[in-house]
């Protein structure tokens, strides 16, 4: 049972697959997150999403944590490789 929404935990595990991208690996996510060492890839995987979890991701990627938890970031279409995203 989590105090997050179905939507905004997958808001959230996006967010993490875009942070993952960013970093490089699971466990570098982890560090920088303050987790354990599996604990971001069982998030993503599928485990519930903690409002703590959600919090630290905002902060790592320098975001609102509104902005995590309405799918605000990463903004829709942005590469997960290179942060570019197209201009409409």
């Amino acid at each position: 049972m989590s105090d997050l929404t179905a939507a905004e935990q997958t808001n959230v595990r996006t967010a993490l697959k875009f942070l993952r991208s960013r970093c490089g690996t699971w466990a570098a996510v982890s560090t920088a997150l303050r987790l354990g060492g599996t604990t971001a890839c069982n998030v993503v995987a599928g485990a519930t999403v903690s409002p703590t979890v959600a919090f630290r991701v905002a902060r790592l990627a320098k975001v609102s944590v509104d902005d995590v938890l309405t799918g605000r970031f990463p903004a829709p279409g942005t590469c997960p490789h290179c942060g570019h995203r197209k201009e409409d």
